[in-house]
């Protein structure tokens, strides 16, 4: 829902159905998106569409604070993180106010904040779930010692870590690639998300902006000056599958044994459509190491 802001009622309202008719019921939102106004479209969006609340999981993101001053085109970025209780608390009001809607199936830990008080947190997530407010919970951009702190201090199971990953954006498996080496690849910056997602039995790593290079660099799709040998290989199983080079990217994340759900990030009907038919996508291991490799990637 990051980009829901630019559009009209009736515009999400298309992307929405468009999702029902890819059978996607899983939305994925965050208090900061569109500051706000990303939620509250949705929520006009939904009453359009007519799609009952309960045919979707609807899961929304907070703990970020905004800050005006700093701004890029439609992108306002954190002034401070903020996981004190009456900011959660207030947080999933107004997200719940925004959507219409009455509780959410799940709500995220935006970012780790460093100046986090379990107790504060803990007693949060007690009185969300107390409340019916939420239902499940989970954190984002989390690394594994970060969520094994929060797991000692909550008695909620935390189901998922929603984290940057594409075939452009590998670092999570690269790391794992060139253990003992000492090149680029082989610098550990997550901690193993990867490998202690695995181990955890229930968490399910969500895996954003699965067509971006960077945080906000752009889309590696169709980018022949950054990335022609990856859009030439894309385009090549794409016409052997009888699918789009978005689907192939989507075919590339679903193939690893993680298990990881991918979360589209497009507002476009078509495009909806077009992603979601890589989940009927089963790569080839070589496919994929042919993939990783045209993204420009090694092994040792």
């Amino acid at each position: 829902m990051m980009r829901m802001a630019a559009l009209t009622p009736e515009q999400a309202a298309s992307s929405l159905q468009a999702t029902m008719d890819a059978s996607i019921n899983f939305i994925d939102s965050a208090d900061i998106y569109g500051n706000g106004k990303s939620e509250t479209v949705f929520g006009q969006a939904l009453k359009l569409a007519g799609i009952n609340r309960d045919q979707l999981f609807i899961q929304s993101k907070g703990g970020i604070v905004l800050n005006p001053q700093r701004s890029r085109g439609d992108l306002v970025f954190g002034q401070r993180y903020d996981f004190s209780k009456q900011h959660l608390l207030t947080t999933v009001d107004g997200i719940l106010s925004r959507m219409g809607i009455d509780y959410l199936d799940a709500f995220l830990l935006h970012r780790p904040d460093p100046l986090m008080e379990l107790d504060e947190v803990t007693a949060a997530f007690d009185e969300l779930e107390t409340s019916g407010k939420v239902r499940h919970f989970g954190v984002s951009n989390f690394n594994p010692r970060q969520i094994e702190m929060l797991k000692i201090a909550v008695k909620q199971p935390l189901l998922i870590n929603q984290v940057q990953f594409s075939v452009a954006h590998s670092g999570m498996i690269d790391f794992g690639i060139h253990t003992n080496m000492r090149d680029e690849g082989s610098i550990n910056r997550d901690g193993g998300i990867i490998e202690y997602a695995r181990q955890q039995y229930g968490m399910t790593l969500q895996a954003w902006s699965p067509f971006q290079y960077g945080m906000f660099d752009g889309m590696y799709i169709n980018d022949d000056e950054h990335y022609p040998e990856l859009n030439q290989k894309l385009a090549e199983l794409a016409t052997k599958y009888g699918v789009s080079k978005n689907a192939i990217a989507v075919a590339w994340i679903l193939r690893h044994p993680a298990h990881m759900q991918v979360l589209l990030g497009t507002m476009n009907p078509d495009h909806i459509k077009d992603s979601a038919a890589g989940s009927d996508v089963t790569l080839t291991k070589q496919e994929w190491y042919d993939l990783y490799f045209a993204a420009g990637n090694t092994l040792p």
